[in-house]
């Protein structure tokens, strides 16, 4: 059954392919960030930023290649049950994984300002206007219950952009079929230590580091 499975979701390629693929896959790695710890300062303090990254994201990676090499065993003995045992970890630890790599290059230690070119008139045409845009991603993303990430998404149905929430660290495109852009992590751990608990203050400082060129690279991206 599993291999019935496999075979499907690869088209031509045989489960006995899809098994060597599996097994022969690459370890996830911790990508480094393209800025000191401390070039965020004082939107986003060092200890901060080396806290969310060497640890927090480090443990995402950690226990996605974990994950994957139970899910490549599992497959092996054609263990359907613990295959579906494993979706939770995959999806949370490949989701923290997916959505911080997205997050650092997000950023940058000469953002901010306002967003130009194609996706400026973007925003200016499914907004209104930047600071309308601001508005309402900032509110979405401060409202969300618990942890989780707004989002700035591409609608390829639409092309048109789109805000949205995840909850934890579900993905954005893999949730809801947008194609990520800008996240903001509300996670605690993202600005605890130096918002305490006033989430709203953090969502407004980080535009101030906002990667607007990122953020617009990914726009092109998605469109092509």
């Amino acid at each position: 059954m599993l291999a019935n499975v496999l075979r499907q979701s690869l088209g031509r390629n045989s489960c006995h392919s899809a098994l060597l693929i599996t097994q022969a896959r690459r370890k996830h790695d911790l990508p480094p960030l393209p800025y000191a710890y401390n070039a965020l300062e004082p939107t986003i303090s060092a200890e901060i930023m080396e806290l969310h990254h060497s640890k927090h994201h480090q443990t995402y990676v950690t226990n996605l290649n974990a994950a994957e090499e139970k899910l490549a065993e599992a497959t092996s003995k054609n263990d359907i049950s613990g295959v579906i045992t494993l979706q939770g970890a995959l999806r949370f630890n490949g989701g923290g994984h997916i959505n911080h790599s997205i997050f650092w290059k997000n950023l940058s230690n000469d953002g901010g300002g306002l967003p130009t070119g194609e996706l400026g008139d973007a925003i200016n045409a499914c907004f209104g206007s930047f600071d309308n845009f601001k508005s309402k991603l900032s509110a979405a993303t401060i409202a969300i219950q618990g942890s989780g990430w707004g989002w700035l998404g591409y609608c390829k149905e639409s092309n048109s952009l789109k805000i949205a929430t995840c909850a934890n660290q579900d993905p954005l495109q893999a949730t809801t079929g947008y194609v990520p852009l800008l996240g903001i992590d509300v996670w605690e751990h993202a600005y605890y230590l130096q918002y305490k608990n006033v989430r709203p203050n953090y969502v407004n400082a980080i535009f101030d580091v906002i990667n607007w060129n990122d953020v617009a690279n990914n726009f092109r991206n998605a469109k092509a």
